[in-house]
């Protein structure tokens, strides 16, 4: 669920120490509440899972509009989705395919083969933008980029050889796709605001859904975790973020993201004892290696000064 904010190579933030932390706090806090995406899911017991997408999108959309009509008036909420203009609608589209394919998702394969192929997000955003606007890409991050595609490459094996369903490799892969071209989105159109753009994806998603649920009827225990699902795991967690990343350097607020698809399989392993396979395992630790050492030196890049006895500050690219 990370967001286009969290890739590196974007602006770092101007706050005070403690924003900072401040930040920190709330992005690592939405990491957590994402993780926990799985983990609720397995709760479920609605066999349709339209239904599941309706409900948990109807929760999320409910909780994000008064997220935002707190923080910006009635008015400024409005006007926020009024000046998202065509950018905005895209990255919300990305997000209702996005959104809706990690339900169907977690019906055909396990929650640590699509967290994990996520993780790798920010360097097949980097690649899509070579690609698509031929911004430049450093060897380091070429480097990244193969060793993601490695890790991928491994994951999805197994569906090549019958192991495991083929569908949920590809649904894994299309949510990794429409988050990849909504960060390239975002950081060619700095004007996206991510919450309205998020809320408008789940309105879509809640709107497909409502055409395509064999029923809206749920089990008051199944209403609590759709609940969670749509309020605590996508709306708390956007929220969390949104107001956090603008606090701090992009590259800690990548680092911090990386928690989502580090602990989503270990607490879907340790409560519902889903244990992932070995590829998934190995894939995933080649994907999460590459971010993180990609990460890692990119926060070098920005701290270092650009020249001797001048405080380090990244470029604007």
């Amino acid at each position: 669920m990370t967001d286009a904010a969290s890739s590196p190579g974007l602006v770092a933030s101007t706050s005070s120490p403690r924003e900072e932390r401040v930040g920190m706090l709330l992005v690592f806090l939405s990491a957590l509440m994402w993780s926990f995406g799985g983990t609720i899911a397995r709760f479920i017991t609605v066999g349709d899972s339209w239904t599941v997408i309706f409900w948990r999108s109807v929760w999320a959309a409910a909780f994000l509009l008064s997220f935002m009509a707190w923080r910006d008036g009635w008015r400024g909420m409005l006007r926020s989705f009024r000046d998202m203009g065509l950018p905005g609608l895209a990255v919300g589209f990305c997000f209702a395919i996005a959104s809706t394919a990690f339900v169907v998702a977690l019906a055909y394969t396990t929650v640590a083969n699509i967290l994990l192929m996520q993780a790798g997000v920010p360097l097949l955003a980097a690649l899509l933008a070579w690609a698509l606007f031929r911004e430049r890409v450093s060897a380091v991050t070429w480097v990244a980029i193969a060793a993601v595609i490695a890790g991928v490459a491994i994951m999805v094996s197994e569906s090549l050889d019958g192991a495991v369903s083929p569908i949920g490799d590809g649904l894994a892969l299309l949510i990794a796709l429409m988050f990849s071209i909504a960060t390239v989105i975002t950081r060619r159109f700095a004007s996206v605001r991510m919450t309205p753009a998020t809320c408008l994806g789940t309105l879509l998603a809640a709107g497909f859904a409502a055409s395509q649920a064999s029923t809206f009827a749920v089990s008051a225990a199944d209403m609590g975790f759709l609940f969670a699902f749509g309020v605590v795991n996508l709306g708390i967690g956007l929220a969390f973020f949104a107001t956090g990343a603008r606090l701090i350097p992009a590259a800690i607020a990548a680092l911090l993201g990386t928690f989502e698809p580090i602990l989503g399989p270990i607490w879907v392993w340790l409560i519902h004892s889903e244990v992932p396979s070995g590829r998934t395992i190995i894939g995933g630790a080649v994907v999460v290696t590459a971010l993180l050492v990609h990460i890692g030196l990119e926060f070098k890049r920005q701290a270092r000064p650009r020249r001797a006895g001048v405080t380090g500050v990244p470029s604007p690219n």
